[in-house]
């Protein structure tokens, strides 16, 4: 698709996607006014709505952690997770500092062959710099940096990591792979010597933003003719990677891990707090979910982001007063190269759920609370 006629797309949706928001603001209070309507009934037909005009394609599972209810609207599909693959890493983490084989204070020496592109502070080091669990574990989550990431898989063992994943939400994972071999991976479809490139060649790449020169520069990198190239553009290479299932998994799989984490069966009390508590704080992906749902309501989460793929995980809580609300939110979106438009669709996700009425008391909690207004 062209340039010119992404923009004019751009112009014939924009007003789509602002009547959709439009529509779900005024829903909250037909949810007051029918709370027998079941809120998965509601959440399917405005995810549909906001599906329909969304040039990709929507990934959404549900979890009401207080009544047991779910919902699924592709959510037993495979989705590419990208930086999704953190939260288990994590939880490795905490579990190895669990064992007293590490603390967030022990210090991990950033080597040369640690560097990926991407997000954070990490990479402003220079190698040989001694940097703490607790450092990465912020960067890695609160910023989604890649090269804390893989310093912890390298401290942990990527073992471990697919074992949080298998044990947590069993065959509902794809293996999980380092951040470095993300890229790898993607690029191998160019060629097979793409498994030689380094952190170093990796910001080559991500410096030159016309994707021609991209593809020639791999070829200068990997010391072959683009002619050798089996395929001659990224969104070839990339879909064939996506096809393979690593660092993928279905979204009711994910949302089976987080609760796992929320439910503390993952981690003991302190490392289930501690670890929620960062992803409370996490500073990406401010216009995906999180900007749907009201302020009142906290969100710990986890993005990620790549090529044409964009995803939000976490749980959604409400305050004690209005009535301590659960609810684990799983969401992706795919076949979009314009993040600000897939950005868009994720926080349509966060105004549905709100408008369904899940983030609110089941109707015998409202009904009752009515009746002692009254």
């Amino acid at each position: 698709m062209d340039k010119d006629h992404r923009m004019d797309t751009n112009k014939i949706l924009t007003p789509f996607f602002t009547l959709i928001l439009a529509l779900l603001s005024l829903l909250p209070l037909a949810v007051q006014a029918e709370h027998e309507v079941d809120w998965a009934k509601r959440l399917a037909a405005q995810l549909e709505a906001v599906d329909a005009v969304y040039p990709g394609e929507l990934g959404v599972f549900v979890k009401d952690l207080e009544s047991g209810e779910t919902f699924s609207f592709r959510g037993d599909e495979r989705w590419y997770l990208a930086s999704g693959v953190k939260v288990p890493v994590a939880i490795a983490v905490m579990r190895a500092i669990e064992r007293g084989a590490l603390s967030l204070d022990s210090k991990v020496e950033l080597l040369a062959s640690d560097y990926v592109d991407g997000a954070g502070e990490t990479n402003w080091h220079p190698p040989g710099t001694a940097l703490s669990v607790r450092y990465l574990l912020d960067q890695m989550l609160i910023h989604s940096d890649n090269t804390a990431s893989d310093m912890l898989i390298r401290v942990v063992g990527l073992d471990q990591v697919n074992t949080v994943a298998q044990e947590l939400a069993p065959e509902g994972f794809g293996t999980i792979t380092t951040l470095a071999d993300v890229r790898r991976h993607a690029y191998s479809s160019f060629h097979e010597k793409a498994f030689q490139l380094s952190g170093e060649d990796f910001f080559i790449l991500k410096k030159i933003r016309d994707e021609h020169e991209r593809v020639e520069q791999l070829a200068h990198l990997l010391g072959v003719p683009v002619s050798d190239f089996p395929v001659q553009d990224l969104d070839t290479a990339f879909n064939a990677y996506y096809a393979t299932d690593l660092n993928a998994a279905r979204l009711s799989a994910y949302a089976t891990l987080l609760e796992a984490l929320v439910d503390g069966r993952a981690l003991q009390p302190e490392s289930t707090q501690y670890l929620l508590g960062v992803m409370q704080r996490v500073r990406t992906g401010t216009h995906r979910i999180k900007a749907g749902l009201p302020e009142t309501v906290s969100f710990a989460h986890k993005t990620g982001t790549q090529r044409a793929r964009a995803c939000d995980f976490g749980v959604a809580r409400t305050a004690p007063e209005e009535g301590a609300k659960r609810v684990l939110i799983a969401a992706c979106s795919r076949g979009m190269l314009s993040l600000t438009r897939a950005e868009r669709a994720l926080r349509a996700v966060g105004e549905a759920v709100e408008a369904s009425g899940v983030l609110q008391g089941s109707a015998s909690e409202l009904n009752e609370g009515e009746r002692k207004a009254t």
